[in-house]
């Protein structure tokens, strides 16, 4: 199994508009990716809790049965698609892949 983490910092404003709406957009974009490809079994995204410390503002965990199942979901069309919002609202994006 392999557990995969991205989080995101994004910018205060981006695109003419607020983090709050960017925020709300990219996370029903990423809960909408749950099934996107077999293999993964665990897909959660959070965004941070008002009032806590906290160093990102959303992330993404995923748990999928192997590499190749990561790959698919990066290359699918959906995925591949949201990159361009991502990159023009991300301040600062961070990933972690690892065996489980």
């Amino acid at each position: 199994m392999l557990r995969h983490i991205v989080m995101w910092t994004l910018h205060e404003q981006a695109e003419g508009a607020d983090k709050a709406t960017h925020l709300a957009k990219a996370k029903a974009e990423l809960l909408s990716f749950a099934q996107l490809v077999p293999g993964i079994r665990e897909f959660e995204v959070g965004t941070a809790s008002p009032g806590m410390d906290c160093s990102c503002d959303l992330v993404l965990n995923m748990l999928l049965d192997d590499a190749q199942v990561l790959a698919a979901y990066q290359n699918h069309p959906q995925h591949v698609a949201i990159k361009p919002f991502m990159k023009s609202v991300v301040k600062e994006r961070r990933c972690m892949d690892f065996m489980v």
